[in-house]
């Protein structure tokens, strides 16, 4: 059976003034249905690059996406739109939580920019049990503390079923406890609900909670003993 995502030959270089900077150069893996993958890699190795590609917000130079068997070359812009909202969840470093909204609507408004006509309300309660957030629905942003709106990120991402969850540096405004507990509601919801996960993150611990890690370094994949700075043991 193929890989659910795969990554194939991806090139992808901006241009910074008259320079030309690559981000990525060659990068090929794939992801099994239902795996927590993490990649882990300092600042400048391209796993910002490698997020935005798999998740269809950018176009590689060459190379392609391939997920659930759509290649997102072949996609247009309307069309890959329709995807991230049908198959993708993404959680970022920043909460991008709506500061006049409480933690329900918040979450409910995932549903209403997918159009998601077949709302589970037995679903979304199942999501916020999982994530602690049952007795928290009725605060606003300010009055969660960045872990408990961190995880009104992650019930977003999962409200409406995708078989993808994009996760980049989820943990990176996070105290070490709080980090722990998202991570390990990351992981829960993998094992329970069946979601493919790849996580980007610049921290060894953290990718510890994934069955299997990924080092870029100099937009590669480099093996573990190639990275020492960054191989997680």
């Amino acid at each position: 059976m193929g890989a659910f995502i795969e990554a194939i030959d991806l090139h992808k270089t901006y241009r910074v003034g008259k320079i030309d900077v690559p981000a990525l150069r060659g990068i090929s893996f794939g992801v099994q249905q239902g795996e927590f993958v993490t990649v882990v890699g300092p600042s400048g190795s391209g796993k910002s690059t490698l997020f935005y590609l798999l998740g269809g917000l950018t176009r590689a130079d060459s190379g392609k996406v391939v997920m659930d068997g759509d290649d997102f070359a072949t996609l247009s812009d309307a069309e890959r739109t329709r995807m991230r909202k049908r198959k993708i969840g993404f959680v970022f470093q920043k909460f991008n939580l709506l500061p006049t909204l409480n933690a329900r609507s918040n979450i409910a408004i995932a549903q209403e920019i997918a159009g998601n006509g077949n709302r589970d309300p037995a679903f979304f309660l199942r999501i916020c049990d999982l994530l602690g957030l049952t007795k928290r629905l009725n605060h606003r942003p300010s009055e969660l503390s960045g872990g408990e709106q961190q995880r009104v990120a992650l019930a977003r991402a999962l409200v409406n079923k995708p078989a993808v969850v994009l996760a980049d540096e989820p943990t990176g405004n996070l105290d070490t406890e709080n980090s722990n507990i998202v991570l390990r509601m990351l992981r829960q919801s993998n094992q329970e609900l069946g979601q493919t996960v790849l996580m980007i993150t610049h921290n060894p611990e953290a990718a510890k909670y994934g069955d299997r890690i990924i080092h870029m370094r100099d937009g590669h994949v480099v093996k573990p003993e190639e990275d020492p700075e960054w191989s997680v043991h």
